[in-house]
């Protein structure tokens, strides 16, 4: 994309290239064409979205810095890397490492104006939050359905406690799988990271199935993939932090998402007219 294109400003401007990305800035004003907007915000852009980006910083990188750090350490944890096992030494990544990012994140992308990215930190704000809480040992969620009703361990392993852990998975998997459609619109590497995370919630899902039954082999070689997936969802969700905060800093790097957005018809006519003009 050329800087010509990209100067809707009045003199004087200055114009910085960095490898197919453009910014045209003035005092106290930005103009970003459609394709790095698209890069930075994960969201097509429309009239009046993105207006703030004039006075506020791109708040999408921190959500995702905070996403995948709990995304990476459930999964190796899943996988039982190093012999890890148990969520409990870790369970502050649920409450104060990506809930907090994502929640800050959610609002700061209401405040931009930015629709998609607010509802993708908004959604896994509350499934880390609501996980997070069947991993805290010490509120015993799971001890009403032991023999003696205050048995925390030997409830997590009935039939039932599992069962509802499941169905609640297949639903976040459902959610989930709504979104990916929605990504499709975007980039490739945002698709197949909510593809993969759609995925893994079903085969967790299974995990827990297999629990509630007791084929505890079949349920451990399940929490295994699905592990992986969500593994191969953080080093996605860290390449695309990567992107992101490159083409904030500058970077003499342009590195590929696989635009989707141009496989779509334009269906805001005041933003077509726009992008004809400029």
């Amino acid at each position: 994309m050329s800087s010509t294109k990209n100067r809707t400003l009045s003199d004087p401007d200055i114009v910085e290239e960095k490898s197919g990305l453009s910014h045209t800035l003035s005092a106290g004003a930005i103009s970003i064409s459609p394709e790095l907007f698209e890069k930075l915000y994960l969201t097509p852009k429309v009239p009046h979205a993105g207006d703030n980006i004039k006075r506020f910083a791109n708040p999408t990188p921190l959500g995702f810095v905070g996403f995948v750090i709990s995304t990476m350490t459930f999964a190796m944890v899943s996988m039982g890397w190093g012999s890890a096992e148990g969520l409990s030494p870790v369970v502050g990544i649920f409450f104060f490492v990506g809930p907090v990012l994502l929640v800050l994140t959610t609002i700061f992308e209401w405040i931009m104006g930015n629709f998609f990215p607010m509802m993708v930190c908004g959604l896994f704000a509350v499934f880390w939050l609501s996980f997070g809480m069947l991993q805290l040992p010490t509120l015993g969620l799971a001890a009403p359905y032991s023999a003696s009703g205050t048995d925390a361990v030997s409830g997590a392993a009935t039939k039932e406690f599992n069962a509802v852990v499941a169905l609640y998975l297949i639903v976040w998997g459902f959610a989930l799988f709504t979104f990916f459609i929605f990504t499709l619109k975007t980039n490739a590497v945002f698709a197949l990271i909510f593809l993969f995370v759609t995925i893994a919630a079903w085969v967790l899902s299974g995990a827990y199935w297999k629990v509630s039954t007791g084929d505890y082999s079949k349920a451990q070689d399940l929490q295994k993939t699905g592990g992986a997936l969500l593994f191969i969802v953080g080093c996605l969700g860290w390449y695309m932090t990567f992107v992101m905060m490159a083409a904030e800093m500058r970077l003499a790097v342009s590195l590929p998402v696989g635009d989707l957005s141009h496989f779509w018809p334009k269906t805001d006519l005041e933003m077509g007219r726009a992008e004809k003009q400029a």
